[in-house]
């Protein structure tokens, strides 16, 4: 059996000296111990990974240490200490609340709260995520975590604090642990890569260092698996290949081709990203995260923002020099935008492809917005081979080209102007590109408000209005009706409507029909009056239905009930019955 331990086991601290990242809980303990002033019952509580239950099980073995240091540090080489990294120790006792979590447990641990401790001055009482006791069994656990003995101390540890109810929290001192930096991952890396002979560069170690994402625990998981596949070497090639993370070179590849508005390249960049496997919405958040670290590394007071090696920082610095803030903003919005919508989209491809094309032209887009009045862009010094437009020269932040003339960065505008402006190609002549632009290949017109839009209809109708507008008489009015009759295309509306003849009352158009089919058929002839107010220029023109009654009541007789009443219908229908009673002396017996 292999006698190989991970580094999360073989490397956990110790001391309070080793644990990393949580010095205001470490510092905050040490203090409480040396002026004689320790809490009954603790509430360590963060994200998983950071040292929760690492700082319990130390702070358990200072307070039965029989050496303890100068710094309040545990010997590690007392019997008490000695029994419990050995997991022999009667004193300290740990619950795993996740698979113990019922009364009985509780009730258990209550009852191990009665005995003093047999060796050293406390008893402590570690339980491991406590959240997920039942409601029973907090109960059950309130009263003696209020007043235990006085030699009985509880540590309790939960990532999620707000589960535990507030009866609990007010009877604990809690501690709240942070996520762990980058800065201090990597260094804690570094000292591990060194005890092991491994050679680590730093780029890797701040890959492994992001993508623990603030827990210790889970870098030096990923540190094992580097290991175990590379060998005594961690490179950066190696880190971003077995975690499938994107190479920071693409991103400014990317940046680069931008800058210069060379589509061709861009476009092919993310076909190879795409070819690789990476799902295109992690690309866009990711150049979406380049583009912000651009723009914190503009400012000096800023630029400790940047959790990156020192090399990938001086990268980041000299690109942020090229990119203006206005195409940096514009930029993250249009990323933001894409990623909002990228689930919606069908085609997700094609929609991460348009955001890159529009970010292409932003610079163009910029000059366009801000220099109204000039209808010509600067021409790019050396043409793209690919037939694509010129590029507008790079612009700094303090160049006139990003800047209103009130001193504000038309960051709003630019983005609503690089979807036009991502479409422009240059003609292409005998398989090459021109050299030169035409100056009004990129002359804008500017965009007029509604009201301007509003004004120039009404004036355009009233114009061909009066060029085109018929007087309305009857006789005009018959004519423009049956033009539009025999142009319906169904032959059943066309019979129906056709034979209709309309009068003229005003501005009133009456027409009388004979059934309710036909009114319902003409009142849905949605075109009909539309027509005929463009043909006379009369927008006051409405349409009047009368439908005319032209069937005839028959009154019915009524129908005979009583036998005489019978018996004089038999009269009327028959004759004959009547003579026979007449002949014979008959009478109905009802008189």
């Amino acid at each position: 059996m292999s006698s190989f331990v991970v580094s999360a086991r073989k490397y956990r601290p110790i001391t309070f000296a080793d644990v990393v990242g949580q010095e205001h809980v470490t510092d905050t303990l040490k203090n409480a111990l040396r002026n004689d002033h320790l809490a009954h019952a603790f509430l360590f509580c963060g994200p998983r990974g950071v040292g929760k239950t690492t700082c319990a099980r130390i702070l358990a073995k200072v307070l039965n240490c029989q050496n303890l240091s100068a710094d309040l540090e545990p010997c590690n080489t007392c019997s008490s200490c000695s029994s419990f990294n050995e997991n022999a120790s009667f004193n300290i006792t740990e619950l795993d609340a996740a698979s113990n979590n019922s009364v009985e447990h509780i009730r258990a641990l209550i009852e191990q709260v009665r005995f003093q401790p047999q060796q050293g001055k406390y008893k402590v009482f570690i339980i491991d995520e406590v959240h997920m006791l039942s409601q029973q069994a907090f109960n059950a656990f309130l009263k003696t975590l209020e007043e235990p003995p006085g030699y009985a101390i509880f540590i309790l540890a939960t990532t999620e604090k707000h589960k535990i109810i507030p009866t609990i929290l007010s009877r604990c001192q809690i501690f709240d642990f942070k996520r762990i930096q980058a800065p201090a991952m990597v260094k804690h890396l570094a000292g591990i890569a060194q005890k092991e002979g491994i050679k680590a560069e730093e780029d890797a170690l701040h890959i492994i260092a992001q993508k623990a994402d603030g827990a210790l625990r889970d870098a030096l998981s990923i540190f094992d698996r580097i290991v175990s596949y590379s060998g005594d070497k961690v490179v950066y090639d190696d880190v971003i290949n077995n975690l499938n993370v994107l190479d920071y070179d693409y991103y400014f590849r990317f940046t680069d081709a931008l800058l210069i508005e060379d589509l061709s390249t861009v476009l092919t960049l993310f076909d190879e990203i795409v070819q690789k496997g990476f799902d295109p919405d992690i690309f866009i958040n990711g150049l979406a995260e380049h583009f912000r670290n651009i723009l914190v590394c503009k400012d000096q007071q800023t630029l400790t923002l940047l959790e990156t090696s020192d090399n990938l920082r001086e990268r980041y610095r000299l690109q942020s020099q090229l990119a203006s803030n206005t195409f940096l903003l514009t930029a993250l919005n249009l990323a933001n935008d894409c990623d909002i919508n990228y689930r919606m989209a069908r085609n997700k491809r094609l929609h991460v492809e348009m955001t890159l094309m529009k970010m292409t032209y932003i610079n163009r887009a910029i000059s366009i917005n801000t220099n109204t009045d000039s209808a010509t862009l600067p021409e790019k010094k050396n043409p793209e081979p690919n037939g694509l437009a010129p590029a507008t020269s790079i612009s700094t932040p303090e160049s006139p080209a990003n800047v209103h003339q009130n001193g504000s960065t038309p960051i709003i505008q630019a983005t609503e102007n690089v979807a036009q402006i991502a479409v422009s190609i240059a003609p292409i002549q005998n398989g090459t590109a021109e050299k030169k632009v035409e100056p009004e290949l990129f002359s804008m017109p500017r965009f007029k408000g509604i009201e301007e839009l509003m004004a120039d209809a009404k004036a355009e109708s009233l114009t061909t209005a009066a060029i085109t507008a018929k007087p309305l008489t009857l006789a005009a009015l018959i004519e423009a009706w049956q033009t539009y009759m025999s142009n319906i295309e169904q032959d059943t509306t066309r019979s129906l409507l056709q034979p209709l003849v309309p009068h003229l009352e005003g501005v009133t158009i009456v027409v009388k029909v004979n059934s309710g089919l036909a009114e319902s058929t003409l009142r849905d002839e949605r075109g009909l009056m539309g027509h005929l107010r463009s043909i006379f220029s009369r927008n006051d023109l409405v349409l009047k239905i009368e439908l005319e009654k032209t069937e005839t009541t028959i009154p019915k007789k009524a129908r005979p009930l009583t036998n005489k009443e019978k018996l004089l219908t038999m009269f009327e229908k028959n004759p004959l019955v009547k003579d026979m009673t007449e002949r014979f002396g008959l009478r109905f017996d009802g008189e």
